[in-house]
């Protein structure tokens, strides 16, 4: 199996309004996440690629039009955890490259969140 992953990155605020007030993600806060994209697949393709880095610029656009600088609330309707935006990010890669296989959000250095069906 071939594997590859490309790494993205966003500034964003949020705040987990759901959690108790005394709770620190409850209050109005902000990340530097980072994204990272994995697709994989049995064979390579013509070019000896999974899939073109290049083709993946999309996913930098999307974030950046979307996500970057923004409030997390104002662009997703489910509670804004590291957790869900994986969820989220690998919804939208896997709709355009059917390799996608995981996608990892970090909003510290020290922690990650996995998607993987």
């Amino acid at each position: 199996m071939y594997r590859i992953t490309k790494e993205f990155h966003f500034s964003a605020s949020h705040q987990l309004t759901h959690l108790p007030p005394d709770h620190q993600c409850a209050r109005l806060h902000g990340h530097n996440y980072v994204v990272v994209v994995e697709l994989a697949a049995s064979t390579l393709n013509a070019d000896g690629f999974v899939r073109d880095y290049h083709e993946l610029a999309a996913l930098k656009d999307y974030i950046d039009t979307r996500f970057d600088h923004r409030h997390l609330e104002d662009v997703l309707d489910t509670p804004t955890t590291a957790e869900n935006l994986a969820r989220h990010f690998f919804d939208w890669c896997g709709a355009r490259w059917p390799e996608t296989t995981a996608v990892r959000v970090s909003e510290t250095p020290k922690t990650w969140a996995e998607y993987r069906p």
